[in-house]
């Protein structure tokens, strides 16, 4: 398993956060490896959620099914996703500070590749640091998209 840890400081209160990294149809405006969504919850915020995610990283085009399995808004939500070829994520969301702002957002992702202790090692080698950097991107997109809004 491999886990990628970004946090940042975003100049709104943690509901604007919230609304905006909950929302599917958002995802393009923020997070650098989206492509599109689709199979969308009609309730796509509340808990048992489900989603189906086109990604790319590295040229690699792969989709996930995600499940909302957990939501405490404004402060935290957890997505369980499956991807090719038995892959799997956890992201969890954690979300801190007060209604006047700033919001810290910790995202967290765990991602397990199919394949046991050698699907984690080629994994690390394939895809190396790219979901950190691109973790942090996307941060900084949602700062910008957020507190420029």
């Amino acid at each position: 398993m491999s886990t990628v840890r970004v946090e940042i400081s975003i100049d709104a209160p943690p509901q604007v956060v919230f609304d905006t990294i909950m929302d599917p149809t958002r995802l393009g405006d923020w997070v650098t490896i989206h492509r599109s969504v689709s199979n969308l919850s009609a309730e796509p915020a509340a808990e048992g959620a489900r989603m189906d995610q086109v990604l790319q990283l590295r040229g690699v085009t792969l989709t996930v099914h995600w499940t909302l399995v957990r939501v405490d808004r404004p402060h935290e939500a957890e997505w369980q996703g499956r991807g090719p070829a038995g892959s799997r994520a956890v992201i969890h969301y954690s979300l801190k500070g007060d209604e006047s702002g700033p919001t810290t957002f910790v995202y967290t992702n765990d991602f397990s590749a199919p394949g046991g202790a050698l699907g984690s090692v080629v994994s690390r080698v394939v895809v190396g640091s790219a979901s950190e950097r691109e973790a942090r991107e996307s941060l900084q997109r949602l700062k910008q998209l957020i507190e420029h809004a």
